[in-house]
């Protein structure tokens, strides 16, 4: 059984804007960052909370992401906002735009915000359903770092390229919908080869781009796409949402988000947010419920989500975290490591 330290969330978040901090991210971005690290942690995302805290750490100090960096925001268009990243996390950059976006979809009915020369953005599930918090119904995709070949290919070409989707509900939490175009996300590979650890099959194709179950193989070759050639097709319209729209690098172009070499990814992100109101459609939450609520009575249906909001209900604000992780961030925080270590 693993050993594990029972912490609060405050004390997470603590932690992880000192670790932050301490690699060379200011303080508004390492509090960014860090408020998405803490929503990982307690809706049982680990792998992109905590776990991925060092990868955060270790590209803003050898400079893939730069963490002084400040967003820029822009209205080319009444329903459209822009924000350069500058290189810098994308959190800040998308926290900085979803004000301005939430407004102009109230206002308009519907409104989007594009994001570019970004870094990673962790869980999209976490933006859009802030969105969703304020009646409104949201759309995310982000493009990444090449992990999945093309149908019939063995090369890298698409990113994990994750999409979300959320809309709110009168009865409880919005309804969110997070996944990449992947089977799974490019984070568990690193996490299993970091271990040691088999992967289930079907998540990855060695360099010859046949099925492995070795991690080392697929950190070498890539990712099966969610679906065959349907999820193949899914990355490379996130690829146009995400890049495209926001002028930043598709994924092909983006360096790798596993490593410091090639200068930082500049890749870029997309949410659409639509007022259901503002187009006429006053009891749109209410409808939400009804068809969940139908959708639960089938036996053995589970609703999307459903992991996520239970994990958030059982951790409340104190969760188990491993002790060795705690210890090695704590280490961070202090200095007595180094995060290039």
């Amino acid at each position: 059984m693993t050993d594990t330290v029972n912490v609060s969330l405050s004390e997470i978040e603590a932690l992880a804007i000192a670790v932050l901090k301490a690699a060379n991210v200011s303080d508004a971005n390492a509090a960014s960052v860090a408020r998405s690290i803490v929503s990982a942690e307690r809706d049982g995302q680990q792998i992109v909370g905590l776990s991925y805290l060092p990868f955060y750490c270790e590209h803003a100090a050898c400079g893939k992401v730069d963490g002084h960096a400040v967003p820029v925001l822009t209205r080319p268009a009444p329903t459209a906002v822009a924000v350069d990243a500058a290189t810098g996390f994308a959190h800040p950059a998308i926290d900085l735009g979803l004000g301005p976006l939430a407004e102009a979809a109230l206002q308009s009915g519907i409104a989007i915000l594009t994001v570019g020369n970004s870094y990673a953005c962790g869980s999209l599930g976490y933006f859009v359903e802030m969105l969703a918090e304020q009646n409104l119904i949201a759309f995310m995709t982000a493009n990444a770092s090449p992990s999945i070949a093309p149908h019939g290919g063995k090369v890298p070409f698409f990113g994990t390229n994750p999409i979300a989707f959320a809309a709110p509900r009168a009865g409880g939490p919005p309804l969110v919908i997070d996944q990449s175009s992947s089977v799974v996300a490019k984070v568990a590979i690193i996490e299993a080869h970091r271990r040691g650890a088999d992967l289930p099959s079907g998540w990855a194709l060695d360099r010859d781009g046949q099925p492995t179950t070795s991690a080392a193989a697929a950190m070498d070759g890539s990712l099966m796409a969610i679906g065959g050639y349907k999820g193949v097709g899914l990355a490379l319209m996130v690829d146009l949402l995400s890049a495209g729209l926001s002028g930043s690098h598709f994924s092909h172009e983006a360096s790798s988000f596993g490593d410091c070499e090639g200068g930082p990814p500049r890749t870029g992100q997309c949410i659409v947010a639509i007022s259901p109101e503002r187009l006429g459609i006053g009891d749109f939450a209410a409808r939400s419920d009804s068809l969940l609520t139908a959708l639960g009575r089938e036996p053995g249906a589970q609703l999307p989500g459903a992991r996520r909001l239970a994990a958030r209900r059982r951790n409340g604000t104190r969760i188990e975290v491993d002790r060795e992780l705690w210890a090695m961030l704590e280490a961070l925080a202090n200095g007595t490591r180094k995060v290039m270590e």
